[in-house]
């Protein structure tokens, strides 16, 4: 059931603290449960060895047509291993972006999740330009979300709602506790 009273807003989840994609998330299986058509592209996350749990997840939303879930990134940046060249990590968020822009201006969808693509601009593999330009294509009553540490003033300026995940306490940081299967991935 889709509200007719609704306005569509530009959502940030941003901060050094756990919990931005899952905050997204939330608002997806929120909207699902409505009926929404909803969109998740991944600007980051790529190849990796181990499913994500929202991947999976999404497999089942996606069966009907209701969810799009894509992950356009080449992996995390210069992190866990990975030894690819900065332009394929450029290259794979500059396609990212495109089919985002693509996403964004089908009136189709209720609402857009535009994963870690806040990471993607701090690493310089997107220019703040070009994702205003996307971000102000959105028809009138969707959403979108955006996720990753470090959101630009310049979102956070056009922003309608920005949420600050500020970590207090983490178990890898006293207990050398990595990522947890089902809770983090």
């Amino acid at each position: 059931m889709k509200s007719k009273n609704r306005t569509g807003l530009l959502i940030v989840y941003t901060g050094d603290g756990k919990g931005k994609t899952t905050a997204a998330l939330g608002a997806v299986f929120r909207a699902l449960g409505h009926g929404w058509k909803v969109a998740i592209i991944q600007f980051v996350k790529g190849d990796w060895p181990i499913t994500c749990g929202e991947e999976e997840s999404a497999k089942k939303f996606s069966k009907n047509g209701q969810l799009l879930f894509v992950q356009k990134g080449a992996g995390f940046v210069g992190i866990m291993g990975d030894k690819k060249p900065r332009a394929v990590h450029i290259g794979a968020a500059k396609k990212a972006l495109k089919f985002a822009e693509s996403i964004i201006r089908d009136p189709s969808y209720d609402l857009v999740v535009l994963d870690e693509i806040n990471g993607a601009v701090e690493l310089g593999l997107l220019e703040i330009p070009e994702v205003l330009k996307t971000l102000s294509g959105r028809p009138e009553p969707n959403s979108i979300i955006v996720t990753g540490r470090n959101a630009a003033p310049e979102i956070i300026q056009i922003a309608d709602l920005v949420t600050e995940m500020r970590e207090i306490k983490h178990p890898f940081r006293k207990r050398k506790i990595p990522a947890q299967f089902g809770i983090d991935f």
